[in-house]
């Protein structure tokens, strides 16, 4: 009988969902997201960017939490979310609009104002910090205090 020893070089698992190196790095990539967001000068990048950064704010929770399903058809984020974490339902209904919008913004049938995607920087922030205590993570720093303003489009 022979024996084979594996080694690996993942981070331990936080909870049954995986491993925490995944959880942080989606939680960094969230924050670039939001600073990318905030440095764009167009407002349909700007609101694709912090759509883009909850998603990895939310898929970092889902990691944390949920195992993997065999379910048979995928389902997004915000579908899984509140089952992950209830208390953030609302926001998972935000997101998921804000997300059937993006797709239009992508395909061009509509259009979002400075405020719009400036107001989803904010969110996307909120949601950013939430999910970090949430996971009893500290707080990350701030983004910056002022955007870069945009031009249309």
């Amino acid at each position: 009988m022979s024996t084979t020893t594996t080694t690996t070089t993942q981070a331990p698992a936080a909870g049954p969902g995986g491993p925490v190196g995944t959880v942080l790095d989606l939680l960094e990539r969230s924050r670039g997201g939001l600073l990318v967001a905030c440095h764009s000068s167009t407002a349909s990048e700007r609101y694709t960017q912090a759509h883009l950064a909850a998603l990895r704010a939310g898929a970092a929770l889902l990691a944390a939490r949920s195992a993997p399903s065999r379910r048979a058809r995928p389902r997004s984020v915000w579908e899984v979310l509140p089952t992950v974490a209830p208390e953030l339902t609302e926001w998972a209904v935000f997101f998921a609009e804000s997300g059937r919008r993006r797709l239009a913004l992508e395909r061009g049938s509509t259009a979002v104002t400075a405020r719009d995607a400036d107001d989803l920087v904010r969110a996307g922030e909120r949601f950013l910090e939430l999910v970090r205590g949430t996971l009893h993570l500290p707080c990350g720093s701030p983004l910056p205090a002022e955007l870069t303003p945009v031009g249309r489009g």
